[in-house]
């Protein structure tokens, strides 16, 4: 429990007050004690004397006394000197003790390891002050050895008062200190409680005031009437109080701009010490590693970030405190990322040494590729049929122009080259316009079942020559879909064409349509329209599908030139179907085949149903 500053001093100033009157009440008591105990030692000595003296007649004797005549004695000076009066012989032996009857004396434990004994035995006078085992009550005894002939074995007298009354006194003298011990308390706690608050209401006002100036009342100001350091400590403040806000909101301002942009920047930002380690990170780069700032911050780059390319360029800008770029690549994901390090210079603990900013180039380096594998692709598919068509020309100058059957072949020949040059032209123009938004799709109300039995109608010829079977598997409830016709028949012609190449004589081809849940949408009511073209051809490596949408890629290269076609077609498909907001895949089929899957979303399919019943009846 947190006290205030009042209670800390009022306490402090009590327990003071309180150590000091229990000190004084110990120290008065135990001087009272021992000038009480010094008084009865004094008349102790002197009733132990007189003993002495009333018993040395009984042993100047020629025959040691009788123990009924020595016990009578002692009885006698115990009554006039009010003590306690025992005689001890030289061997501890009790002849005769005022406190026992003369029967019980033979059973009285020897006296020779009393302390008074011994000290008398020893200098001729002993004292102690203890609880009689006889009596059972606190006792003074004081001992002498009794004057004898020589040659004679001493003889002790001892005597003892009890101290009860001298306890009675203390006991008393006790309780008037305690007494007037507690009434001095109370008043001191008073004057505590008083000078405390005297001394700690200022401070406290100046605390709340403090408070309410961190809460962000700025309008607060500390008042005191005080005139001295209190006063002067309040007015400083005020004054700091001030200062500091001005600072905080010019603070704000730049911390909220340099928040704004760090989290706002698609780079990645990392901000190292003198030591490696990492000060501050924003969320595009929590996003681009995995890690988060709480995780990041104080902990050394290596242990955070566990690249080894990183950690050496972090290694090299902390040895040589020189700018540097490098690039690397995010395992698993294979991200590409430019780093630039630029050195701040700080020397101390959480100071900016070191900031880095990682540029995302994965997109850039993947469309570098594209670009240099689409520049190799084009260049290899037009100079096929170029090489074919300056291959024939050439062997028409050089004479076979004169052969009417070679002529008429070769220019068959060249005609066949002329019209597949002038195709992967058009696939490209037509590629190329998709690509740059120049084709605009419409969004009419159509009934996927046309789409599906114009595009059959074109392809059976087709299919009939290499002795395919057409099967349709399309669902009664399929609504409306809002698209572009002729752009989805383009799209099931490439689908279909593609299935009737790599499809072996009398194969199975499939056109499916039905409906499926929108996996991007959480309620069921959103749906789509999944079109899929299945196959019992050759089959697609699963190795190759993720690529089979890019532009000349070939599985089989050589089978593919054979077959004819541009190498366009799915590329072609992909951009129509993304230009619908749908998405195409390929999957594999068991034991043999392809299935090509288009989906389509849905918008509004009863408003689009009321479109397309407009539409027929007019």
């Amino acid at each position: 429990m947190t006290l205030s500053i009042r209670w800390k001093v009022t306490l402090a100033t009590l327990v003071a007050v309180a150590c000091g009157l229990v000190l004084a009440g110990i120290l008065a008591i135990q001087s009272l004690q021992q000038q009480e105990i010094a008084q009865l030692s004094e008349v102790l000595d002197a009733r132990t004397k007189l003993v002495d003296f009333g018993l040395r007649p009984l042993f100047e004797a020629s025959s040691p006394p009788e123990r009924s005549t020595l016990q009578a004695v002692a009885r006698e000076l115990a009554e006039r000197a009010s003590a306690r009066v025992t005689v001890v012989a030289a061997d501890g032996t009790v002849l005769a003790d005022s406190a026992v009857r003369e029967a019980d004396l033979p059973a009285v434990e020897n006296h020779l390891s009393r302390p008074e004994i011994q000290q008398a035995a020893a200098t001729g006078q002993g004292q102690d002050i203890r609880a009689s085992q006889t009596t059972g009550e606190r006792t003074m005894y004081r001992a002498v050895a009794m004057s004898r002939p020589a040659g004679a074995p001493p003889v002790f007298v001892r005597a003892g008062l009890p101290m009860t009354l001298l306890d009675r006194e203390v006991a008393k003298l006790q309780q008037n200190l305690i007494l007037a011990l507690g009434a001095a308390f109370g008043v001191a706690v008073s004057l505590s409680v008083w000078l405390a608050r005297s001394l700690t209401r200022p401070l406290s006002n100046i605390a709340r005031a403090a408070q309410q100036l961190a809460a962000g009342e700025r309008t607060i100001r500390i008042a005191t009437d005080a005139h001295d350091e209190v006063g002067l400590l309040a007015a400083t403040l005020n004054d700091m109080a001030d200062q500091l806000h001005a600072k905080i909101a010019e603070l704000s301002e730049d911390r909220a701009q340099l928040l704004a942009m760090l989290t706002s920047m698609v780079e990645g930002v990392m901000v190292l010490d003198y030591r490696g380690h990492v000060l501050q990170v924003n969320p595009a780069l929590e996003r681009m590693f995995g890690v988060t700032r709480a995780e990041a911050r104080g902990r050394s780059c290596a242990e955070v970030f566990p690249h080894e390319r990183l950690n050496e360029l972090v290694s090299a800008i902390l040895a040589t405190r020189t700018n540097r770029e490098d690039e690397i690549l995010l395992p698993p994901s294979g991200r590409c990322l430019h780093i630039e390090a630029s050195v701040a210079g700080g020397e101390r603990e959480n100071e900016a040494f070191a900031v880095l900013v990682f540029h995302d180039i994965t997109e850039l380096r993947r469309l570098e590729k594209i670009r240099k594998d689409f520049v190799a692709n084009v260049s290899h598919e037009l100079r096929t049929p170029l090489t074919s068509i300056k291959g024939y020309v050439e062997a028409l100058l050089d004479g076979a122009k004169d052969d009417p059957e070679a002529l008429n072949k070769f220019l068959d020949i060249i005609l066949k080259q002329s019209d597949r040059l002038n195709l992967i032209l058009e696939d490209l123009l037509e590629l190329s316009k998709i690509e740059s938004g120049r084709v605009s799709f419409k969004q009419d109300p159509l009934d996927i079942r046309s789409v599906v039995e114009r595009t059959l109608s074109m392809i059976k010829p087709i299919a009939d020559k290499k002795g395919h079977r057409l099967v349709t598997e399309l669902d009664d409830r399929l609504p409306p879909i809002a698209g572009d016709e002729d752009r989805l028949v383009q799209v099931l012609t490439n689908l279909l064409d593609n299935a009737v190449k790599y499809t072996p004589e009398r194969g199975m081809i499939t056109v499916a349509a039905r409906l499926v849940p929108e996996p991007a949408r959480a309620l069921p009511e959103h749906r789509a329209l999944e079109l899929s073209v299945s196959d019992t051809g050759i089959g697609i490596p699963e190795q190759d599908r993720p690529r089979v949408f890019e532009r000349f890629y070939r599985v089989d290269k050589a089978r593919s030139r054979e077959l004819g076609g541009t190498g366009l077609g799915l590329a072609i498909v992909k951009h129509i179907v993304e230009g619908h907001g749908g998405q195409v895949w390929v999957e594999g089929r068991q034991p043999q085949g392809s299935r090509f899957v288009v989906r389509l979303p849905l918008r509004h399919p009863s408003r689009l149903a009321a479109q397309l019943t407009e539409t027929n009846t007019a």
